[in-house]
């Protein structure tokens, strides 16, 4: 029995703070609470399946409250903004 991949298993939430959109419109990046067993290599692969785009690179970081907060920067002929707004993080 093989395990199908699932990236909304992995991916939780996006984040909608004032600073995850600052760094939507400057810096091409989407911040999403993760799975915190999730390494970055799935991670970008749960990003590229669920919203079909290209990751340049991610970083995660674990919160206080002992959530994992995962920031992913999409290649440059995809705008995050635009993936915000599908996902109603922006308006």
């Amino acid at each position: 029995m093989s395990k199908r991949f699932d990236p909304y298993r992995i991916l939780k939430a996006p984040i909608s703070t004032e600073k995850a959109v600052r760094i939507i419109n400057e810096e091409n990046k989407l911040a999403f609470y993760v799975d915190r067993r999730a390494n970055k290599k799935e991670i970008k692969r749960a990003v590229e399946e669920a919203l079909d785009v290209k990751v340049e690179k991610v970083w995660t970081i674990i919160t206080v409250d002992g959530r994992k907060k995962a920031y992913v920067k999409l290649t440059p002929e995809y705008r995050a903004s635009d993936i915000a707004a599908k996902l109603g993080v922006i308006g």
